[in-house]
């Protein structure tokens, strides 16, 4: 009885080890290995990697020292890339954990999010512009988008879905890889894919901390995308946001559309802000829709116009919306505001997106330009 027992428990032993990583440092590395990938629409690539001796495998998609590892037993991983660019992936075939072999491709990928649009988006080539001074004025602050990358030193990037879809029950997970600066252009792209819980994807991008003002002219030159639930905006909010929250800070909506079959062609300006002497949330706005065609056709420059007694918004140099804000209930508007740029999707204004939207969709700025009166 004491021999059966025995060797049951050394057949446990032996199977408890075999589910196990093998650590003995001289264990045979895996051999032959290869490492292939096949690119699905523009950015998303299957990687497929075999050995000989492999308990399992693991992959790095970028900086050996700063990109998480992923394993697949199987081998096989896919991987989506929200940049343009060429990127060295890596990939090991494990014996055990420290023993291993290691081969690296490198993956060209040619335009984000290209999947469902066959990769033929193109840049709006036409539009209105805006001039680069203004008499009596001085440039405060400008982005051009030059380079191939955010500039981090000016815009921070927001990540996830905040608090009750910031707020508004919105859809999206926002992340980093759906920002892209390329030919002097921001694209902010929204897409139909699962991240962090949620079925889409898009960026959020603010320079609070970093670049704030108080009055002036701000000018943004863009292209806005289009469809039921996608909701671009252009925004401020005060930055005392931290101290007082929302909507105490006041928000200033220099552009929000609505998108949606006969909405892509109308946008707002709003204020929202905390009307002291009756105690309650105030806001203001006004709408302005264009004669012919959608916004997403071509560029149209979005102005904000601020001093000490008002606040006007223009499309095109065409006001559309005035504010007195020299009541003493609107003093929000007499501080420094910061920028806030996104692509939200859903959410409890334009509702959710339906069998008619397309995605990927593309918000895509050319400049974004400040001024101030010369003192």
């Amino acid at each position: 009885m004491k021999k059966n027992l025995l060797m049951v428990c050394l057949c446990l032993l032996v199977v408890m080890a075999c589910g196990e990583d093998n650590d003995d440092p001289e264990a045979m590395a895996p051999s032959g290995l290869e490492l292939n990938y096949t690119l699905s629409g523009s950015d998303n690539v299957t990687f497929t990697a075999t050995a000989q001796n492999a308990n399992y495998f693991t992959f790095q998609f970028g900086d050996k020292e700063n990109e998480p590892i992923t394993r697949a037993d199987n081998g096989i991983v896919s991987h989506t890339y929200g940049a343009p660019g060429k990127y060295e992936v890596i990939a090991r075939a494990h014996a055990s954990s420290t023993v291993f072999s290691e081969t690296s491709v490198t993956v060209e990928i040619t335009l984000p999010g290209g999947e469902d649009d066959g990769g033929d988006f193109q840049i709006p080539t036409t539009g209105y512009s805006t001039p680069e001074s203004y008499e009596g004025m001085t440039l405060a602050w400008k982005d051009e988008f030059d380079g191939d990358a955010l500039n981090e030193s000016d815009w921070t990037f927001e990540m996830g879905n905040g608090d009750n879809g910031w707020g508004n029950q919105e859809l999206q997970y926002y992340q980093k890889n759906n920002t892209t600066v390329k030919d002097g252009m921001l694209i902010i792209e929204a897409r139909k894919e699962s991240q962090g819980g949620y079925d889409y994807t898009s960026s959020r991008i603010i320079t609070k901390g970093k670049k704030s003002f108080k009055y002036g002219r701000v000018d943004i030159r863009a292209a806005l995308p289009q469809g039921q639930g996608i909701w671009p905006a252009l925004w401020m909010l005060g930055s005392n946001y931290d101290d007082v929250s929302w909507p105490r800070c006041g928000e200033i909506d220099i552009m929000e559309m609505v998108g949606g079959e006969g909405k892509d062609n109308t946008v707002y300006s709003t204020l929202h802000w905390y009307a002291e002497s009756k105690e309650i949330k105030a806001d203001y706005g006004q709408s302005t829709t264009l004669s012919s065609g959608i916004f997403a056709d071509e560029f149209h420059v979005f102005s904000l116009v601020w001093d000490a007694e008002k606040i006007v918004s223009y499309v095109d140099d065409k006001q559309f919306f005035v504010i007195d804000i020299t009541p003493d209930d609107l003093s929000e508007f007499h501080q420094n505001f910061f920028f806030i740029f996104n692509v939200a999707v859903g959410g409890l204004w334009p509702g959710s997106p339906n069998a008619t939207t397309n995605f990927p969709q593309r918000m895509v700025v050319d400049y974004v330009r400040v001024f101030q009166k010369e003192k």
